[in-house]
């Protein structure tokens, strides 16, 4: 049974203002121990999908903002959030023939293996369960940028050269088979109901992240992952290249070297390094296990074949783990060199348009 009383459970049906209210307050983290701890895992709601009405309310409020300070070139694009939609609905559809194997997998492990059950009701449980999931997020987001056949799961997220709130919409259907095992050490002790609503807190909390109409906010930079922060995780600029890969706690990153805060002086590029230009749904979906796989086949020697899967998707023979950064496209310069390009073409066009004048 849940802590919270049973008018909770119909929680996706909006039956009250309160309800409206928890449900807006889920996507912020912003709930309590005791409305948000569960005894059995069949009691834990999906509000994921319940969260549905809040994430199209947010979108469309996000684009009033945007109208509203006249930036309307930064409008989310039809093609784009249509490709962003089609990738979320097909990130889904595993879940059409059962469980999250994240869950599966976990109750396996707790139901076999669990050394010391913590109370499911108590504060510190909550507290402690938040932390897991949390630093547990930041390690399988970092392997997923930092291992080939991973990252080939998460690219379709970083696919889009936008960035707004359609673009947090944007899944990728492999990622999920390959981050649920980074959580199972807490099912040695973690009852799975409060794994399972603290996985959908810290995955709902990234959702508003993804937009450019919020700045900084002070204080609470230091410690939370943001809009500001999470820009740089989006952008190919060198600088935020393998950057901010936090959830909620931008803590994990400053703890172990990878946070970057924004520049201000050097505008975010979002995408790939080498974008896809294409929103097809599927193609966003597989172009990556089509590049490995194509370069796997090319390369000579079976463990460089091997390392194209295992090692970073910058990887070459001869070169680091995660490649090197002077392969990454220079953003800046190249948009540099292109401005001087069109200021000579434009020079030489005059010229010769001179030198026909005076003949």
């Amino acid at each position: 049974m849940s802590v919270v009383n049973e008018s909770r459970s119909s929680f996706g049906q909006l039956a009250s203002p309160s309800e409206a209210f928890f449900g807006i307050r889920t996507l912020f983290y912003a709930c309590t121990p005791n409305e948000t701890s569960y005894q059995d895992l069949e009691d834990v709601p999906p509000i994921i999908n319940r969260a549905s009405p809040f994430f199209f309310s947010l979108i469309f409020l996000e684009v009033i903002v945007l109208i509203l300070k006249g930036k309307k070139s930064r409008l989310p694009r039809y093609n784009d959030t249509f490709s962003s939609l089609a990738a979320g609905l097909v990130s889904q559809l595993p879940l059409l023939f059962g469980r999250s194997i994240e869950i599966a997998a976990y109750v396996w492990v707790y139901d076999n293996f669990c050394v010391f059950a913590l109370p499911w009701n108590s504060p510190w449980t909550w507290v402690l369960t938040m932390l897991g999931v949390d630093l547990g997020y930041y390690w399988v987001h970092r392997f997923a940028h930092e291992i080939n056949f991973m990252w080939a799961g998460h690219q379709t997220h970083h696919s889009s050269e936008e960035y707004n709130l359609t673009t947090a919409l944007r899944q990728g259907l492999f990622q999920r088979y390959s981050s649920w095992v980074f959580y199972l050490p807490m099912a040695l002790f973690i009852p799975p109901s409060m794994f399972s609503i603290h996985i959908q807190l810290n995955i709902l909390y990234q959702f508003w992240i993804h937009t450019e109409t919020i700045g900084t906010l002070g204080p609470l930079e230091y410690v939370l992952n943001t809009p500001s922060h999470h820009r740089v995780h989006h952008g190919v600029n060198r600088y935020c290249i393998d950057k901010n890969y936090a959830g909620v706690l931008i803590i994990w990153d400053r703890m172990f070297g990878t946070f970057e805060a924004e520049r201000k002086e050097d505008e975010v590029v979002y995408g790939l390094t080498h974008q896809l230009n294409s929103w097809n749904p599927v193609y966003t979906q597989t172009s990556q296990w089509i590049n490995i796989f194509s370069r796997a086949w090319n390369i000579k020697g079976l463990s460089n074949k091997l390392y194209c899967l295992v090692k970073g998707p910058g990887w070459e023979p001869g070169k680091p783990r995660l490649g090197l950064i002077e392969d990454i496209p220079d953003v800046g310069l190249r948009i540099w060199e292109y401005l001087i390009l069109q200021m000579f073409k434009s020079l030489g066009f005059i010229t010769i348009r001179f030198n026909q004048c005076h003949l």
